[in-house]
């Protein structure tokens, strides 16, 4: 068996489909995994794939020509999840996309497609969540932070919205996780952009702890609260506690 490895971006993603596809190995004697790998299993060859701009293009743009758009944002949607399998689920999906074209998205009884739709759903759900849960505060000269710490890479599918909502503001949100962040400068197209460590600590230090607006948010989730029907059990599930952690009314 050989395993083909690569960082969790991507771009050295849709490289590594390339190279496994190239390699001529046989779809069933190889694997894709994210690195970093865990216990290493025996008798299996790995092989480290780097991200190659032209690869990663020709992936892309064969995703769209020969099985469909949809299935490319399936694909990327998939790219963006947690799940250390997801690599090799996105690989298996696109065999069959590759062999039966735009039609495979509706093919929901293969094993391959149930499990990039599942991968997908997970996604689109934390974004959705993260949509309604994402909380602003100021910094100096009137920009707006947003701290969040989400499973999937979201950043890209939050951006949109917040763009549409806000478009004459100067706002940022930051993934913690990923040390990731989209920028919005006011009246422009927004960008994503890594931070460093120090960048990271400089930012959190120019945050306005002070924040009025902060006391006024919570002040209006207690009161619009209705003591005799509160149930804690029915709002976990429609905001689970690892959600909170920067949700200004919980803080």
């Amino acid at each position: 068996m050989t395993i083909f490895t690569c960082l969790d971006r991507f771009e050295d993603m849709m490289t590594c489909i390339y190279d496994a596809w190239a390699s001529k190995l046989g779809h069933k004697n190889i694997r894709l995994l994210i690195e970093p790998i865990g216990n290493l299993e025996l008798f299996c060859e790995y092989i480290h794939i780097d991200a190659d701009e032209k690869k990663t293009a020709s992936v892309i743009s064969s995703i769209q020509r020969k099985i469909s758009f949809e299935a490319y944002q399936m694909v990327y949607r998939c790219a963006m999840s947690q799940v250390p399998e997801k690599l090799d689920v996105i690989y298996r999906f696109l065999l069959l996309g590759f062999a039966y074209g735009g039609k495979v998205v509706q093919m929901l009884q293969h094993p391959a497609v149930i499990a990039i739709f599942e991968l997908n759903r997970k996604v689109l759900n934390e974004a959705h969540l993260f949509r309604e849960f994402t909380r602003f505060t100021s910094m100096q000269d009137d920009v707006l932070v947003a701290h969040i710490e989400p499973k999937s890479d979201i950043l890209t599918f939050l951006a949109p919205q917040f763009e549409d909502r806000m478009p004459s503001e100067n706002w940022m949100i930051i993934d913690d996780n990923r040390k990731t962040a989209v920028v919005h400068p006011t009246d422009c197209e927004f960008y994503l952009t890594s931070l460093s460590e120090e960048e990271f600590q400089r930012l959190e230090a120019l945050e306005d702890k002070s924040d009025p607006f902060v006391e006024l948010w919570k002040g209006f989730f207690e009161t619009i609260g209705i003591k005799e029907r509160k149930n804690y059990r029915c709002q976990r599930n429609h905001m689970p506690i690892w959600y909170r952690k920067h949700a200004t009314e919980f803080q």
